[in-house]
Formats: structure tokens, sequence, C-alpha cells
């Protein structure tokens, strides 16, 4: 990439970092927690320590099937050793003969005694009741066995509080035997529209469609997104562009909520009636951040009685005020700053400590298998899609109003201020299946 230029004659736009970590530090984690079946986990924030009662697995156990032995007792290839007993997992045996070797099954405790297995590849049976096995390699100590603790040790923190589950993290917290889990209740997010233009997909057949009107495709996904993320969401529909009717929504959702998010509407338009109601209600920022596409949002807070909140048990306490954040109106801008400020926002929001969390996903680095003559004062995102050759494909129309390029792609290109791009460039590549996680 080519050497970023510093733009002249323009007030300096706030950066993405900086507006990320500006809007982390006005968040506090939900106080409230819940216990859910560990079935139900995945995806929540854990509320506290787990720590193990047990160690994983519990005994020395073996690995393979095939056969436990003493490695001592099989000093060459070709040793044959009487079967003893037979140890299926889930029994236990008993001490191991000297000069003799277990039948044993994988995940079957290692008998006293025993200290290697051969799997039963390495070995023949002899008799036609099986009663001995010819052991075809010469075993080293250890080999093939699972040893005690080797997984989890009795006393360890196993996952920390703040870690949010994942499918891996469930299955080890069944592992030690917990069949529930302590987890920050789920926040409860307002979602609404405000615009007289926009109609619900459904309800008007196209052909229909009155002139200036549009469908409402935002509502949609930001509804979407918000349950990936483990939301409770209340969607409000469409708002009426009226003043009183923007006012009386927003107190209402307050009250109720930890989060109020918007999409369009947070301008200076005669028509624009949710910065003057946020502002009626507590307070608004706007921010213009040097980012393309989603340079316009807000965030805000609207206030409410503190209280107790019995819908989230006894001890959980309405906090003041509620959080309030509007996106632009553009649905690839909503999408997009969704994704990189909504997203860790939320997650703190629910308990999430982890740094991995509360920023990008890690990039790849990738060649660009196309060009960006044209440099921008901005730092931009743009949607791409990898090919069967190892690069990336540039969607052809980089508006901020088609919803296409982020349907076709599968991931953003994060072009620094400044920079054009050449063919066969290495540029950072994040994956949205990272982001959308």
């Amino acid at each position: 990439m080519n050497a970023p230029q510093t733009p002249a004659g323009h007030a300096p736009l706030m950066s993405l970092d900086q507006a990320l970590a500006d809007l982390l530090g006005r968040v506090e984690a939900i106080s409230a927690t819940e216990t859910v079946a560990t079935f139900d986990a995945d995806g929540r924030v854990l509320a506290q320590d787990l720590v193990s009662a047990l160690q994983v697995p519990p005994n020395d156990n073996s690995s393979m099937d095939g056969y436990a032995l003493r490695a001592a007792d099989v000093a060459e290839a070709g040793q044959v050793l009487r079967i003893s007993q037979r140890i299926p997992a889930g029994h236990a045996g008993g001490p191991l003969e000297p000069g003799t070797c277990a039948r044993i099954f994988t995940g079957a405790p290692m008998p006293a005694g025993a200290d290697s297995v051969v799997m039963q590849e390495d070995t023949v049976a002899v008799g036609g009741d099986i009663h001995a096995a010819h052991i075809q390699v010469v075993p080293e100590k250890g080999q093939w066995v699972r040893r005690a603790g080797e997984d989890v040790a009795r006393g360890a923190v196993v996952l920390a509080r703040g870690e949010r589950l994942s499918p891996a993290s469930v299955g080890l917290a069944a592992s030690l035997g917990l069949g529930r889990l302590p987890v920050v209740v789920r926040p409860r997010v307002a979602l609404f529209s405000t615009g007289d233009e926009l109609v619900m997909p459904g309800d008007v057949p196209p052909e229909s469609m009155k002139p200036g009107t549009i469908y409402n495709s935002n509502r949609f996904f930001l509804r979407a997104l918000l349950q990936r993320l483990g939301c409770d969401v209340t969607d409000l529909g469409v708002v009426p562009d009226q003043r009183g009717a923007t006012v009386a929504a927003l107190k209402g959702a307050a009250e109720r909520h930890d989060l109020v998010l918007t999409s369009g509407g947070v301008s200076v338009g005669e028509e624009d009636h949710v910065k003057p109601a946020v502002q009626q209600l507590g307070s608004l920022d706007l921010w213009q951040i040097g980012m393309k596409p989603g340079k316009p949002f807000a965030y805000g807070t609207l206030g409410r009685a503190t209280g107790a909140d019995a819908d989230r048990g006894a001890g959980a306490v309405v906090t003041n005020p509620c959080h309030f954040i509007g996106l632009p109106g553009n649905p690839v801008s909503s999408f997009v700053t969704f994704l990189l400020l909504v997203r860790p926002f939320l997650l703190k929001l629910q308990g999430a400590t982890a740094s991995r969390l509360l920023a990008l996903p890690p990039a790849a680095t990738l060649p660009a298998h196309f060009t960006v003559a044209r440099a921008d004062k901005r730092r931009e995102f743009l949607r791409v899609r990898r090919n069967a050759a190892g690069g990336l494909d540039l969607f052809p129309n980089q508006s901020s109003g088609v919803l296409t390029s982020m349907a076709w792609g599968d991931g953003l290109v994060d072009k620094p201020a400044g920079t054009t791009i050449a063919q066969g460039d290495l540029v950072s590549y994040i994956s949205l299946a990272d982001l959308l996680a």
C-alpha cells in the first residue's frame, strides 16, 4: 500500500479506535445474574469463575483399544502374554498379574501395575478362545495412556468470569459435572426505526409502493445481529416522524431496557426528531468517525427511575441511566458500525472481559486481486470475498446503500486512511464469520 497522506484544511475526525475506547469506557456490566442449564449456556457470559472439583480424567486410562501391560515384560517384538482380564470402558479391572496383559478398550481405566498400552493393530490374538496376545512391537513406557488430571487439575480455574461460552467450553463445563452455570442476564435491547417513508415487507407489494417509500431492511438485520449476541430484543417497530411520539417511545423503552438502538434520524433536519427527543430525556453525543462506511454515530443516555428490578430476580437493580445508540441510516453503514462498535459494547455490557472480544478480530494478510486507485481521508472497510486462487475479490459497488455487498461478501478489507491498493498488494482481511460469531 502507498503511504497515507495527511489531509489539509479539515478538522480531524475521531478515529475508530478512539471511538471504541470512548464507547467501552461508558459501559459497565449488568450486575444481575442467573443460573441456566449447561445445555442452554452457549453464547452466554460467565458470571463467576468455574473451579474444578475433580481432575479430568479422574484416573489413568487407555486412549486406544488394545492391551494394557508392563513395558518391561516385552523385551523384544514377538513376546506372547497371557490375557489375564478384560476391561471395557466404565469398568475397573483388578491389579495386573506380572507377565500378563489385560484386554482393554478406549477410555477404560488402567489396571494397577500396567504402564503402557499396545494398540490392537500391533498384536495378534493367540488361541481359539483368544487367551493370549502376540505383541509385535516393543512398547515404550507410558504409550497410549492418558494420565489422570492431564486435561484438568483439581482446584484449577477452568473457565474465568467474563468468558463468553462456546460449544467447546460448554462441553468442558459438562466434563466437570456441571449441569447448570452462572451467567450474566441477557441485555434487554429496544429496537425501533423512525421515518414515515419506511414500509414493512409483506405489508405492501412492490408494485403498490408509493413514491418515496422504501422497505425497512435495517430493522431485520439489526434484530438478527442483536439476537446472535444473546440479547433479549423488543422490536418497537416504526415510530412516526413526530416529536411527541418519539419522546414517548424512548421514555417507555428506557424504563424496561438496558439499551435503545435506532438507525437513522439522528441529524438536524426538521423531520429528525430522535436527537432532540434523546436530549430532552437525557444526553446525546454525536460523533463523526473517520471510517467509511459509517461516519455518523450517536451515543447517549436516557434517564429512568432507579429501583428494584423484579423481572431479574432478587437483588437486581435498575441502573440509571439507560444507554442509547443511534446508527447511520444507510444499511451498509448501519451494519458495519454495529459490527465494529455495537458488538463489543454489548459484549462488555454482558460482562465479557477478554480483550479479544472487545476489539477487532485478528486480521489475515491476503493478496488483493483488485485495485483501489483513489485514496480516502477515512479508514475504509471494503466488502470483499475470498476466491479459489487464495486472494480477495472486491464487490464492484462499495456504496453505503448497497446491502448486496454485505450479503455477497465474506469479509472486510481494513484499508488505512490515505492509502491506495494495487493488484497483488497484501491487505488486512477481517472475516465476517469472526465478527458475526
